[in-house]
């Protein structure tokens, strides 16, 4: 079978959920939107593109640093295996949705800043100590230096 990897940037839009599978296994969940943005060359001002959604699922190494630092609202970069998930609904509608599972999950430093103490499983541990949002920040394309 072919997989598919990806990498994707966006803004977790809803709690992480942490729950066990029937076989005992744990596993972390969150939404991410993910939105292209352009600058629209007659305004000078940035546009948003469409929206993508999708659900990114943690497992094993990564539960114990994604359970500290991902939270709703904080801007993520995650790369891992993508795939359509297609199902039927109470209502017997047909549905599919888009699911990463995650091989790496990080915080999106150029809209946030972070203090980093530790590694998860050795003598300290990683906590964000601090995430601001830079989305109300000057958007502007960088200037050449």
């Amino acid at each position: 079978m072919y997989e598919t990897y990806t990498t994707i940037i966006g803004t977790v839009v809803s709690e992480p959920r942490r729950r066990q599978t029937t076989t005992g296994e744990e596993v972390i969940s969150f939404r991410v939107a993910c939105n292209s943005r352009r600058i629209d060359k007659r305004s000078q001002e940035w546009i948003d593109g469409p929206t993508l959604y999708l659900t990114v699922s943690c497992w094993r190494r990564l539960l114990a640093g994604v359970g500290l630092a991902v939270a709703k609202g904080r801007p993520v970069i995650a790369h891992g295996q993508i795939k359509t998930n297609e199902y039927v609904t109470a209502d017997g509608e047909k549905r599919s949705d888009l699911e990463m599972t995650a091989s790496a999950v990080g915080l999106d430093l150029s809209r946030c800043v972070v203090t980093y103490q530790g590694t998860p499983g050795a003598a300290g541990h990683a906590r964000v100590v601090e995430a601001v949002d830079r989305s109300t920040l000057d958007h502007a394309a960088p200037s050449a230096a």
